[in-house]
């Protein structure tokens, strides 16, 4: 599969990045035909989450929701890469590492260095400045935000965020790219949070002070939630994204607008990251997973 506009054609994809967002892209992508090179400094942490996908596309197959073929071939695309400068050839890097805008500014300086000038680099980051990130490398008009939303198969949104320096081509290009994968792409400004996530900060936020009040427990809040038509709540929802993944999207919010009182993270969820209770992927969170 090729995308062409504006003269691009994006044909050859890398993630970095094998967590769980970084992972749930490529799923995506090698079901759209890609094949994908994944760079993950861990070989065996990249085992763990293909293994991981394995399993998913399995249940789909015993489901009759997709023919075992299919699956095959899907991870058949999927290629491991130990290093950024051990790329092939690319047409897109996607990536999607810690949410810490130093270390991402380091993978760009690297992909900057070791890519084609025609390359399109995008950030899957939920909250920090595209153009902070593009700044560190040599052409900022070539890089752009793609933030896909957990888990990636099934959510069909996705921002499509420009930079100060983003060339106005490369996200009409990108988003017309992004339908043909099934998803919904949402052109916004490269402000903090971004659309989703500042929206998103009241949503968590206040769920905590209402669970710090004893106005209502945390069960209770979001059950109050799905009943007025959200599929998750708030607390829910932050179990199955991860609560430091939540927690960093708050803090970056709140710093990004100067300590505007409205988006200011409670303490609960730093007190929860410093446990290690970071929701399913631990076992443990908002609830238990242990099971």
């Amino acid at each position: 599969m090729a995308m062409k506009s504006e003269g691009l054609r994006i044909q050859r994809p890398a993630v970095i990045g094998a967590g769980t967002m970084g992972m749930g892209i490529v799923e995506v992508l090698a079901g759209n035909g890609f094949s994908v090179q994944v760079v993950e400094l861990s070989q065996d942490l990249f085992n763990d989450a293909l293994q991981k996908m394995d399993k998913r596309l399995l249940r789909r197959v015993e489901k009759g929701k997709m023919a075992a073929r299919e699956r095959e071939e899907i991870l058949g695309r999927i290629r491991y890469v130990p290093a950024i400068n051990n790329l092939d050839q690319v047409d897109l890097v996607i990536e999607a590492v810690v949410e810490n805008l130093a270390v991402k500014q380091e993978v760009f300086k690297d992909l900057g260095a070791c890519t084609s000038p025609d390359t399109i680099l995008a950030s899957n980051t939920s909250s920090l400045s595209i153009t902070g990130i593009a700044a560190k490398t040599t052409r900022p008009e070539r890089v752009l935000g793609l933030h896909f939303f957990n888990p990636v198969p099934r959510m069909a949104l996705v921002e499509v965020v420009a930079g100060m320096a983003t060339s106005p081509a490369l996200v009409e290009a990108v988003s017309e790219w992004i339908r043909t994968l099934g998803k919904e792409p949402v052109k916004v400004k490269d402000v903090p949070g971004f659309l989703v996530n500042r929206v998103a900060r009241p949503f968590h936020t206040e769920a905590y002070r209402i669970v710090q009040e004893g106005t209502a427990g945390k069960a209770q809040v979001d059950r109050i939630i799905r009943s007025a038509g959200f599929k998750m709540g708030p607390f829910e929802l932050q179990d199955l994204i991860g609560i430091d993944i939540n927690y960093a999207a708050s803090v970056s919010v709140y710093e990004g607008y100067f300590h505007d009182p409205r988006f200011r993270p409670h303490f609960v969820q730093q007190r929860m990251v410093e446990s290690g209770a970071l929701g399913r992927k631990t076992g443990k969170g908002h609830y238990s997973y242990e099971s």
